[in-house]
């Protein structure tokens, strides 16, 4: 009996678990929906948006540009002591501007803004949902989804694209130090082989991966915060600290997924 009993309740443990798992993932997609619909209802929060510009986007662009500043500089050097082994070292310039416009410059620029931006945004509203301030926004009639949520998924839609662009840009800066300037690589063959090598899909497919993190990021990181009180591992601080480290992984490991799924589709 015991036996029999056990595959039962593995199947059972394993079918609430998947039945969790999609409950989840429309919970989360609803939330967007209604999170992205209410950035376009009237009245208008073009104020609160631009705020969350300013965090979410002008107060990382000195770290988004000093790691695409070094990962520029170690693709370079990497690469250059690649390709000279075929003789190629003339195709650096390519492979560096490359790497970031198709894979990195998104990557690790939305992983840069996890760490910074997204674990606080998960915090911030954890602690209103703890501190009650989000049922003080429903007791006097103001959609707290429209008011904490959506200005926060239209930063990251705004910011996520243009964070990305500086970190390409800096990036084929700092291939350019460590090939022309260190490695002795000729600069009008690093930027003609750039300018020979990019077209307009690898930069589009750039941007269309930093739109689709902006989402993921802004999304899960707003959801951990919002339902803290809904955890099962705690109330209160505890409850806030568990929603920060569940958006901060969650939301990399999607970024990771999200990457190697639009990559298949867009290459």
């Amino acid at each position: 009996m015991k036996k029999q009993a056990l595959p039962l309740a593995l199947f059972r443990y394993l079918g609430r678990s998947f039945i969790s798992f999609v409950g989840e993932l429309g919970a989360i997609a609803i939330f967007f929906f209604y999170g992205f619909v209410n950035i376009f209802s009237y009245p208008f929060q073009p104020r609160k948006i631009m705020q969350q510009v300013y965090f979410i986007g002008a107060k990382s662009i000195m770290i988004v540009a000093l790691v695409g500043l070094f990962t520029g500089m170690v693709l370079g050097l990497q690469g250059y002591y690649t390709l000279v082994k075929f003789g190629s070292e003339g195709m650096l310039g390519a492979a560096v501007a490359l790497s970031l416009l198709r894979e990195l410059g998104p990557v690790l620029t939305a992983l840069m803004v996890i760490g910074r931006a997204g674990s606080s945004m998960a915090a911030e509203i954890g602690i209103m949902r703890i501190s009650e301030q989000i049922d003080a926004l429903d007791t006097m009639d103001i959609d707290p989804i429209r008011f904490l949520i959506s200005p926060r998924i239209g930063a990251s839609i705004i910011s996520f694209p243009l964070l990305t662009s500086l970190f390409d840009v800096i990036g084929i800066l700092g291939g350019y130090l460590t090939g022309c300037l260190l490695l002795r690589i000729n600069s009008g063959i690093y930027f003609n082989r750039i300018y020979d090598s990019v077209v307009m899909k690898d930069v589009t497919s750039g941007y269309w991966k930093s739109l689709a993190f902006a989402i993921i990021v802004s999304t899960i990181c707003s959801y951990q915060g919002y339902f803290t009180h809904l955890r099962p591992g705690g109330f209160g601080a505890r409850g806030v600290s568990l929603a920060t480290t569940s958006a901060v992984v969650i939301s990399c490991v999607l970024v990771l997924a999200a990457d190697y799924v639009l990559t298949s589709l867009l290459l």
